[in-house]
């Protein structure tokens, strides 16, 4: 009953019509796999977990979090934990050339490892847990003329492609800032874990630069425009919007991570259901994963869509534009907000690099065709031409360097200045090395599901937009509301925020009729 009642609110709020209460209808088994606990056996969990740590964990192991200046990655085990530690926290763990090299060979040996059920990926400050990439120095060698300033992308770019094909289960805690290159480090594990105090942004265009380390491959798999929107202007989100996005795969309040961890060490098996169920244990129901408006982009999502699905820079500001002169109808209760974010958008746009728009925008369209190591080999072509390039020169010293990005002079200034074909010629073709990977293992497993997601393994995010439409496009299903909540709670086994986000895309992708509460997609 509570939950029918709470559905019927969360749709109004919404801007659905409710449906009349009834007792749900299922039309498709529940799933096999072990269902999530029970609000007050979580409960009784996390009480267990949260007694002092001393009573389960080694000395060695209550060390996670020292910091030692002399090592800027820190490696801790205990039992079937593994955990990379970043301890650079006077750059914020922006990544350097020695802190990648440490963990590929270090992640290959875990994964060969009969002993090693997890790998956990983390920070020593609650601040940030990676804030990029230490683009200072590529830029130092781009200026000498230095061959090796290509070597950290390659290398970063391996890291990032052998987080993804590992077959042990790698759970990224995202607590605190978390971009670029902090991106690249977690946001191809199949576990993203933010908290309150998650920050995440893409903003490489506004320092000459394009969203890298595999954003063309993960931004256009967001829903709908979501990842062109992130990628050209380097928006950002922060704690629940993360999970909502798609991005984080659980939200967990911080206060609770230490103690996730020492649960995580004491699984003894690497399947990542298990691995995924005791995650969710870790959840917060409380935490508001109720209630659309902490979503930060829930507002926009229509208007993201109406004017960031065009295929040209051009035509996306030029949807922005309209978007300030007259609201969609679509978006009429909310006019003055939708105008205020659409202006917002304009300037910002208008505030980087042109050559970084574009580049941006074409690496988007052909990522969302290609395989993740697709991605990253074109990716890796056109970073060696754009780190090279006066953008990204100017970019990086006036804005990390000198501190002075008003007086930052993009060259060209203006779109109208650089064709597309003039973008494609410069920076995705020609003769520049090769990217090659520590790796020729596929990503799945065949231990694994069958029932798996982008990366060839199981998906543990909510369920995604296309998900939800693909469901409701099948006109002769004709399901109501509670059928499609029921479909989702079955295959998701009850994931925490599931119901929020089905209606979530109900609200802005589909109606609902009044009388018989069926599911149609809008024109």
């Amino acid at each position: 009953m509570h939950r029918a009642l709470n559905r019927s609110a969360a749709l109004s709020r919404l801007g659905c019509r409710t449906f009349t209460q009834r007792p749900p209808l299922r039309m498709f088994p529940l799933s096999a796999s072990a269902p999530i606990s029970s609000p007050a056996r979580r409960t009784q969990q996390i009480t267990a977990h949260l007694q002092p740590l001393s009573r389960t964990m080694s000395s060695k192991t209550l060390d996670f979090n020292r910091s030692n200046s002399q090592t800027e990655v820190l490696q801790h085990k205990h039992d079937g934990g593994r955990v990379f530690i970043l301890n650079r926290p006077s750059a914020l763990n922006a990544l350097n050339l020695n802190m990648v090299e440490s963990m590929a060979p270090q992640l290959q040996a875990w994964d060969r490892s009969d002993i090693c059920n997890v790998i956990m990926l983390k920070s020593s400050s609650p601040r940030a847990f990676c804030a990029g990439g230490d683009v200072k120095r590529v830029v130092d060698l781009a200026k000498e003329r230095n061959d090796q300033f290509a070597q950290f992308f390659e290398k970063e770019y391996q890291l990032n492609y052998l987080i993804a094909s590992v077959e042990t289960p790698v759970v990224a805690l995202i607590d605190g800032i978390t971009m670029g290159g902090g991106v690249g480090l977690s946001v191809h594990a199949p576990f993203r874990v933010a908290t309150e105090r998650t920050m995440f942004a893409m903003p490489e265009t506004a320092i000459g630069l394009f969203p890298d380390v595999g954003g063309s491959y993960f931004l256009p798999r967001l829903d709908g425009s979501i990842g062109r929107y992130l990628g050209l202007t380097g928006d950002r989100l922060q704690g629940k919007s993360v999970f909502w996005a798609g991005i984080a795969t659980h939200y967990v309040p911080s206060a609770r991570l230490p103690a996730l961890e020492a649960r995580l060490c004491e699984l003894e098996s690497k399947d990542v259901t298990i691995v995924n169920q005791a995650i969710e244990e870790f959840s917060d129901e409380a935490a508001n994963l109720r209630d659309p408006t902490e979503f930060s982009l829930f507002p926009y999502r229509q208007a993201i869509d109406r004017c960031f699905h065009h295929d040209t820079v051009e035509e996306i500001v030029a949807a922005l534009e309209r978007e300030v002169a007259k609201p969609s109808q679509t978006d009429i209760a909310r006019a003055a907000d939708v105008q205020a974010w659409a202006q917002k958008t304009l300037k910002t746009l208008q505030s980087v690099s042109p050559t970084s728009l574009k580049v941006t925008l074409e690496l988007l369209k052909a990522g969302a065709r290609k395989s993740l190591k697709e991605c990253l080999q074109l990716e890796y072509k056109a970073v060696q031409n754009v780190a090279q390039s006066h953008d990204f020169i100017e970019g990086v010293t006036k804005t990390l360097v000198t501190r002075n990005k008003d007086s930052i002079q993009w060259k060209p200034a203006t779109l109208t200045e650089l064709s597309d074909v003039d973008v494609i010629n410069a920076y995705f073709r020609g003769n520049g090395k090769e990217l090659e990977f520590l790796t020729t293992a596929p990503w799945n497993s065949p231990s694994l599901p069958a029932a798996i997601g982008d990366y060839g393994r199981p998906q543990f995010t909510l369920p995604a937009e296309r998900e939800v439409i693909s469901l409701i496009g099948k006109s002769s299903l004709c399901m109501t509301v509670e059928e499609v909540l029921d479909y989702f709670q079955s295959k998701y086994s009850g994931k925490i925020g599931l119901d929020t986000k089905v209606e979530m895309v109900l609200a802005t992708k589909c109606r609902v009729d009044g009388k018989s509460q069926t599911v149609s997609l809008r024109d």
